[in-house]
Formats: structure tokens, C-alpha cells, sequence
């Protein structure tokens, strides 16, 4: 669902209704019921909650029944009552989807000019779909086969990359839902790439964000609603490399600008619950955030957002969950993953950790006073194997830590020892943040 950039005024006032309504609902529940004296002709009394139907529906529908003896029994089902109107969503992120070359090839099927990536988010699959929300970073494009290439080949990996548009597909069977698309490779196939990649993601249902083919495309704000919870998502990159964004089409790209970010976060923040904002910055193959990205990262935070994800640096960085004062001088959590890593790669620069990235798994709860709070907050690291299946160059992304406990999973010695280390790293590198597993 995509909302415009509407006034603050638009639905403000319906949050009031729904404020005051559901406060309402509870005071007289948590005030109009009280013992009774005890019938002559029956050991239990029954009370139905009545007349709060205009009120708040889904009190009204149920029935208590109050037993004198078992007061306690009582309060604890009407407890949980009040805690299953709590509002639920999980939410998983992944880093950079980056398609080289060769994994490019080994995606073909034999014989064909068809791909299929299923195979490479196979392992991952149930873990991606199992969430209410999936989120990546397409660092690729789908520029079709008549934009030019490099080495003359109609798929090709950097210094511009583009591939099938069966990978769009693919994502999606595989449980993704919404791809950031802006980060310094969105126009390496140039303005009509560009275009053309929003083209095959809504063609398979991937809703996007940060790139645009048009004034009043870029004009709205991508907003999901997911278990009634009102999900904004903002993206950002630092830059393109080389390729120039034409002057006449200064909108095409959302550039990460302070001044930029702080005018979308106004403008959104009354219209939802969460807000969450990608982020394609940083250095590549360092594993710690600079002292710049910590200082925008504060002010977004200071500003309304909710969860900062990261990307560009192809490495892990750490995760933290911040606590922010608000102007009611309460504390509001959050949380930043400063990198994700790289979801699929190749080993670049022979750099075994561009191949490990990791997905960013949380909880977003609304209770009955429309409070968010960040819940379940864990991290799943990754590794992106590059193996031979039947004499054949295979890739696939697996979850490290299963692959090292799981005795039915075969995993080959030299490999074991390889993802012992690099599961070493990574925790080091995420960290021990308050209220982060590490899975």
C-alpha cells in the first residue's frame, strides 16, 4: 500500500477516535464488573459485558464468567484477555542481494535461456516466509537485454550489474516482500534500467522503495499495514558511483541527505506506528560504523525513527538497540543494524567475510493504548557457499549456526572449520547488544 504525502490532519483524527475508544472500553471493563451477591439457585454467577459493542468490539464478544472463589482464576483470564489484544508483527531484514557473474550463470538451466534461483534461498526460505514482513536490498538491476554490457555479455556482474528477471520471481516465492532499490549500483543500467526494474517487481508483487519513475511516484511514502500495525519504509543511498543522475530527473533517486531524511520523517511519522529506514552507506569491508554514521544515525533516531537498517559496507557490523527520551521524558526503544552484510556474494577481494550477512529478525507490538514497543529482536548470521553439486558450480545462502548443530545437514570438514570461524566473527562483530540473540 502506498500513501501520498498527505497532511498531519488527515488521520489524526481518527487515531483520537480509536484512542479514546479503546480507553473507554477498558475503564469500564476494569470498573463495571464487581461480585454479586450469590444466587439461592446457582453456586456460580454469569456476567456478559454488555452495551460496549460501539465501544471497542472484541471485549464485547466475550463472555466472563466470575466464580467468588476463584477471583484470582478470574483477573488472570480477563489478563489475558487484555494481552491478546495486543497487535503483532514480525518483521525479517536481509542486506545486499548482489548477483555476480558466475552465480548469474549457475542460476541458467541447462540447455535454456531460463533461471531459476530457488536452490540459492532454499535453505533460508522458511525462515524469510515465516515473517509477516520480509525486507532486502536489491543491489542489482533488471535492465533487460538490450542495455549495453560489460564484456558483451546480456547478464553480467560489476562494475554494473544486472540479471534475469527470474530472480525477482524467485525472491519472491522465497518469502520477500518489499526490496529497498536505491544503493550506488540502481542506475547501472541507466535511467531506463532503473524504470525497467520497478517494472518486473511489481509485475511479481515486490513492492519497492527509494527509486521512482516519476514526479508523483516519488511524491509517496510506502506504508504497509501488517496485523493492523502501520509500517512506514524510507530509503536512502550516499550515491551512484559514476552514473550521473540526469538533471531533469533529479527525483529518480533518493539521495541521503539529512535535510531530505528529517522533512520525510515529519511528514510520515503521524501517519504511522513504526518507522523504518534504509540506509546504503558506510565503508566497504569495515567492520565498525564511522564516527559521521553514528551522528546521523542519533539525529534520525532523536527524530522519530524506529529501526535504522544498514547496507553498502559488505560486511557485518554491529547491532544495537538504542533507548531514545521522548518529550513525555519517557524512554522509547529502537534498533540499528548498522550493516547486514551480504546476503548472496561471491567472495570479493578474497575477503571471506563479503560472503556472510546475516537476517535481522524483531518483533513490533501495539498494545491497547497504541504503545509500540521492539520485541524478540534476534539475529541470524548467514553465509553465502559457493559448492559443486554433481559436478556443477552451485551457490546457496545458509544459516550458519544450523549448518554447525545439525548432524543431518552434511557440511564438509574443511567448510565446518571455515563457518566456526567466520560464526566467531560475527558475533564479535554484531555484538551483545541489550535484548539481541544471536541465533
Amino acid at each position: 500500500m502506498v500513501f501520498p504525502a498527505l497532511p498531519v490532519t488527515a488521520i489524526t483524527g481518527l487515531s483520537r477516535i480509536s484512542v479514546f475508544t479503546g480507553t473507554a472500553a477498558l475503564l469500564f471493563f476494569f470498573t463495571g464488573i464487581t461480585p454479586l451477591p450469590r444466587s439461592s439457585s446457582h453456586d456460580q454467577l454469569s456476567y456478559c459485558m454488555n452495551g460496549i459493542d460501539s465501544l471497542y468490539r472484541p471485549l464485547s464478544m466475550k463472555t466472563f464468567r466470575y466464580y467468588p472463589n476463584q477471583k484470582d482464576d478470574f483477573w488472570n483470564r480477563v489478563e489475558g484477555e487484555v494481552k491478546r489484544m495486543k497487535k503483532k508483527a514480525t518483521i525479517a531484514a536481509v542486506g545486499d542481494i548482489l548477483m555476480w557473474k558466475e552465480q548469474v550463470a549457475t542460476a541458467r538451466l541447462p540447455g535454456t535461456d531460463q533461471f531459476s534461483f530457488t536452490d540459492m534461498f532454499h535453505p533460508v526460505a522458511p525462515i524469510l516466509s515465516a515473517a509477516d514482513l520480509t525486507i532486502g536490498n536489491l543491489e542489482t538491476t533488471f535492465s533487460g537485454k538490450t542495455q549495453p554490457y560489460q564484456i558483451g555479455s546480456a547478464r553480467t556482474g560489476y562494475p554494473r550489474f544486472n540479471c534475469p528477471d527470474e530472480l525477482a520471481r524467485d525472491l519472491k516465492t522465497s518469502g520477500f516482500d518489499v526490496l529497498t532499490t536505491v544503493n550506488n549500483h540502481c542506475l547501472d543500467g541507466g535511467v531506463t534500467g532503473l524504470c525497467r526494474t520497478l517494472d518486473v517487481l511489481d509485475r511479481y508483487k515486490l513492492v519497492h522503495t527509494g527509486t521512482y519513475r516519476s514526479p508523483d511516484e516519488a511524491n509517496t511514502y510506502l506504508i504497509k499495514e501488517v496485523n493492523g500495525i502501520r509500517i512506514a519504509m524510507l530509503a536512502y543511498t550516499y550515491g551512484t558511483n559514476k552514473q550521473v543522475i540526469p538533471a531533469h530527473t533529479p527525483w529518480i533517486v533518493r539521495l541521503l541527505h539529512l535535510d531530505t531524511i528529517l522533512s520525510d520523517l515529519r511528514k510520515v511519522r503521524p501517519l504511522v506506528d513504526v518507522v523504518i529506514i534504509s540506509l546504503h552507506f558506510g565503508i566497504e569491508f569495515r567492520y565498525t560504523p564511522t564516527t559521521r554514521q553514528r551522528q546521523l544515525v542519533q539525529s534520525l533516531l532523536d527524530n522519530g525513527a524506529d529501526v535504522i537498517l544498514g547496507a553498502h559496507p559488505h560486511v557485518l557490523q554491529p547491532v544495537v538497540t538504542p533507548s531514545i527520551m521522548t518529550p513525555h521524558g519517557t524512554k522509547r526503544q529502537t534498533l540499528v543494524a548498522y550493516s547486514l552484510g551480504n546476503f548472496t556474494s561471491e567472495k570479493m577481494l578474497s575477503f571471506d567475510q563479503s560472503q556472510c550477512g546475516a537476517i535481522l529478525r524483531f518483533t513490533v507490538e501495539k498494545d491497547e493504548r497504541n504503545q509500540i514497543s521492539l520485541e524478540q529482536i534476534s539475529v541470524i548470521p548467514t553465509f553465502s557457499q559457493r559448492y559443486v553439486n554433481q559436478g556443477r558450480i552451485c551457490f546457496r545462502v545458509i544459516p550458519m549456526r544450523s549448518y554447525l548443530k545439525s548432524p543431518d545437514l552434511y557440511v564438509r570438514p574443511l567448510l565446518r572449520k571455515k563457518l566456526q570461524l567466520l560464526w566467531s566473527r560475527a558475533i564479535r562483530i554484531i555484538g551483545r547488544s541489550r535484548g539481541v540473540l544471536i541465533e
